[in-house]
């Protein structure tokens, strides 16, 4: 069952990236993290609701909320990283980097969670690797768009994004034993939200709220419905499975998002990209069978 909500956990989640990517187009991108947060907040505390866990909450131990915190904190640095990525760069650029992080999860795993290694395990992670590398570094083609009027900014916070996302998987592994996987949601949103919220206030971006447009907002809140369903699919799956599986099952919604790129976005693969995309998918699927 872990396996299906993790597949789950991808769909929501390559949809997420396009939704965010034109949600931000206008708008500051830790401003549009805050405003989504509140969507995902409401959403996943009406879960906690009709499940009926909220009645749980005081019999959480103060270690499991210690690394819950944590990994709302790091959770909170990857989304402000990503989506100031998504802002300056391609989606099919940001993303394979932002999905780099199922490695470096993988190799915490086996480090500090004591997961087993085994080869289909560790050929999973080369490919994942080299595919990622080969997604990247693209050639530039005369006449097509380019990001390199922003230099290497949006490399610098999609790597970041990676760092904190592989974090957050690890620490939340170890904060939501023994706690219901919807609350453990709950708590690490809010936790998100005070974190976004501080950042948007001390940098006086709440200024901008007025200045938002109604397609912004829309696909805002759609971003942010989506991401809840991604998250409630994916710490379930957490809870009860693998990391070192869960979260490169999770990564394929790059197959997911680089879909809709090319059809909502008109963003192009070319034939390097498209081979270091097979590696990933064929990296997870070697995953599965270890």
């Amino acid at each position: 069952m872990w396996v299906i909500l993790a597949f789950g956990s991808a769909l929501f989640a390559g949809a997420t990236a396009i939704l965010a990517k034109i949600g931000v187009k206008k708008v500051d991108s830790m401003l549009a993290t805050a405003i989504r947060t509140i969507i995902i907040l409401l959403f996943s505390w009406l879960m906690v609701f009709i499940a009926g866990s909220w009645e749980t909450v005081y019999t959480v131990d103060h270690r499991s909320l210690v690394f819950l915190v944590l990994s709302g904190l790091a959770t909170g640095a990857s989304w402000l990283c990503y989506f100031k990525a998504l802002q300056l760069g391609d989606v099919n650029k940001v993303t394979p980097i932002d999905k780099f992080s199922t490695v470096l999860t993988m190799v915490l795993a086996i480090i500090i969670l004591r997961e087993p290694v085994t080869l289909p395990k560790l050929i999973g992670m080369v490919a994942i690797a080299l595919g990622t590398y080969l997604m990247v570094h693209k050639k530039h083609v005369p006449g097509e768009q380019s990001t390199a009027s922003f230099g290497e900014t949006w490399l610098i916070y999609a790597l970041l994004s990676a760092l904190f996302a592989s974090l957050t998987a690890i620490l939340a592994k170890i904060g939501i034993v023994g706690v219901e996987s919807n609350l453990g949601t709950a708590i690490r949103t809010a936790v998100v939200l005070i974190m976004a919220w501080l950042i948007v206030f001390m940098t006086g971006r709440h200024r901008e709220i007025k200045a938002i447009d109604k397609k912004s907002w829309i696909f805002l809140c759609l971003s942010g419905i989506t991401t809840g369903l991604s998250w409630l699919c994916y710490f379930k799956a957490l809870q009860d499975g693998q990391a070192s599986i869960v979260v490169p099952i999770d990564k394929l919604s790059i197959v997911i998002t680089v879909a809709f790129s090319y059809f909502f976005l008109k963003e192009k693969l070319n034939t390097k990209s498209f081979i270091g995309l097979m590696l990933m998918v064929a990296g997870t699927m070697s995953l599965l069978i270890s």
